[in-house]
């Protein structure tokens, strides 16, 4: 159960606190894995907050993207992973799945990643980087466009028709290459297959000389929870050795990591 904070309202901060800055971090501390998802009512009591404090500091929150609510219902978004690593360090996901990454960059000699879906975006919350393939440095809390990415189209093709929707109605659809997936209608046929196949292989879409190859982690009831994917540069694996051999690995390794979810228990 979360600590219930200090009576922000009444208690007198020190001369030198900045009281709105506290009661904002209360606010995102009162969300943690066994209360994932609040209620106004729920917030105002765990952080001692009145009602109408708590709505504005949420509404604030949710319009900087830190928060989503969904009919009156509050939930962080992986935007907080920005705020810091010493927050990411006590998520759930990443503390089990680098394990299993650490394992499988030893076995196939390439880098594997663990991401989650924020809106059109894919931000990586765990990493075991092998070497460095690409002109850009990838660390905890980067951020890609999910539709030109392997671990975005697993997320992307696990969502609700409605949630996939507003997703594909917030992308870009930026040419990072020439192979990059070009519109919304070109997209939903590349996730059709996503869905029949069960995992993602994308050839130079995000960058040139790169491939990767992902599969979803999937929550006890069958949600994608996330996804983990190995990246490697074309010319060291072509995508026949890609889907043949790495395939079998990244899959096994998305359910070594499901059944830790699982052992973990909900949150």
């Amino acid at each position: 159960m979360s600590p219930v904070a200090p009576d922000t309202e009444t208690t007198t901060p020190p001369p030198d606190r900045v009281q709105s800055l506290a009661r904002g971090l209360a606010v995102i501390r009162s969300f943690d894995a066994d209360n994932p998802t609040r209620t106004l009512s729920d917030v105002a009591r765990a952080t001692g907050l009145t009602r109408a404090t708590a709505r504005r500091f949420l509404l604030t929150l949710a319009d900087l993207g830190y928060v989503r609510s969904d009919a009156g219902v509050f939930s962080l978004t992986p935007l907080v992973l920005e705020l810091g690593y010493s927050y990411l360090s006590g998520l759930r996901m990443p503390d089990l799945a680098q394990p299993h990454l650490r394992d499988l960059s030893g076995r196939v000699g390439e880098s594997t990643s663990v991401s989650v879906l924020d809106g059109a975006d894919v931000v990586y919350v765990a990493r075991e980087q092998v070497s460095r393939i690409m002109a850009v440095s990838i660390s905890i809390g980067t951020r890609f466009p999910a539709h030109v990415t392997s671990m975005g189209r697993v997320l992307l093709a696990g969502l609700p028709p409605a949630e996939l929707d507003a997703a594909i109605a917030a992308s870009s659809f930026e040419r990072r290459t020439d192979s990059t997936v070009a519109d919304a209608d070109q997209l939903r046929r590349v996730l059709d297959r996503v869905r029949d196949d069960g995992y993602c292989l994308v050839d130079q879409e995000l960058e040139p000389g790169l491939r990767s190859i992902a599969a979803p982690i999937r929550h006890a009831n069958g949600t994608v929870a996330a996804a983990v994917n190995i990246s490697t540069p074309a010319g060291r694996y072509d995508v026949a050795e890609l889907s043949g051999r790495m395939l079998p690995l990244l899959v096994a390794t998305a359910a070594a990591i499901e059944a830790d979810l699982r052992r973990a228990g909900p949150g």
